[in-house]
């Protein structure tokens, strides 16, 4: 009887002996207590570490930023506004330049002695003077390039610093660039008996109008 009979006959085929691993079709045999290439621990051995779970600390992490975040589109979404708001009452209220009334006040006749009255000149840019007739207003403008004159008592002159025009204290020009004489205007008595300047309303010797009554307020007293 052969082998194969007698195996058949005892029983069960004996299978690989213990502690053997089947590997690319044949059997090898390995130690016992040691892991098998491609087995559940070639992951540990190469180092790879299993994915850990979220937990609550990344949750609470990904909070914090959410509101950080709405935290910064809002300052720039009120920022933004402000800005737009700003731009808006800008454009409804525009920069307003207030000049001085073109009409006003200078006391009475008897305030002024006679030649040149310096006291209006800065705020509403007139000289008021007095002579032997009476009271007439220059303009402080000069009539080459609008410089502002300066009165020269000493030398009873007008003298622009600009440019050296010279005028006398009635207005008529006499040396220098300016091309006419100083504008006058319009003065008058108010009911309270206060002198009133109106600079809407010029006068130019050149053109004759230095004759017009509005343009000289007779007073002798």
């Amino acid at each position: 009887m052969s082998d194969q009979e007698t195996g058949s006959k005892g029983g069960a085929a004996a299978g690989p002996p213990e502690g053997a691993v089947v590997a690319s079709g044949a059997i090898s045999k390995a130690a016992p207590g040691t892991i098998p290439p491609g087995g559940a621990g070639s992951t540990a051995a190469k180092g790879v570490q299993p994915h850990a779970p979220s937990g609550p600390s990344s949750l609470n992490v990904t909070r914090r930023s959410f509101f950080s975040s709405l935290g910064i589109a809002w300052v720039a979404f009120t920022g933004a506004m402000s800005a737009a708001l700003t731009g808006m009452t800008r454009f409804l209220f525009p920069n307003v330049l207030f000049e001085p009334p073109m009409s006003f006040k200078a006391g009475f006749p008897s305030d002024y002695a006679m030649g040149v009255d310096e006291r209006y000149k800065e705020k509403f840019g007139v000289w008021m003077v007095r002579d032997d007739e009476g009271i007439y207003v220059l303009s402080t403008t000069c009539t080459h390039l609008g410089c502002t004159p300066n009165w020269l008592s000493g030398e009873n002159k007008f003298k622009c610093p600009c440019h050296g025009s010279g005028f006398y204290p009635t207005g008529i020009n006499f040396e220098g660039p300016a091309p006419r004489p100083l504008e006058r205007y319009k003065v008058s008595l108010a009911d309270d008996g206060q002198i009133v300047v109106d600079k809407n309303m010029k006068y130019q010797q050149e053109k004759g109008q230095w004759d017009d009554p509005s343009a000289f307020l007779l007073y002798t007293g």
